[in-house]
């Protein structure tokens, strides 16, 4: 199963890719810089949103592992 940290950035790449194909009058009316500006404006947010996301999930994994220790910790203890 995917994770929530690469289907979100993933969804929002593919609706995107949909946004940028119904834009293409833009782009053929010569309005370069509105399309092309619009188009990486998106990217630099998705890219934001993912690592974003991966640091929120690592910061969550590791209060988990503080307040509930790891498998690992446990087969040491028992040893």
């Amino acid at each position: 199963m995917m994770r929530r940290t690469v289907l979100l950035p993933l969804g929002l790449l593919v609706y995107l890719a949909v946004m940028a194909y119904l834009g293409l009058p833009h782009l053929r009316a010569g309005e370069y810089l509105f399309y092309f500006g619009v188009i990486g404006a998106s990217l630099l947010v998705i890219v934001v949103l993912y690592f974003v996301l991966r640091r929120r999930e690592r910061i969550r994994r590791e209060n988990e592992e503080s307040n509930y220790g790891t498998y690992k910790d446990e087969r040491s203890k028992e040893d």
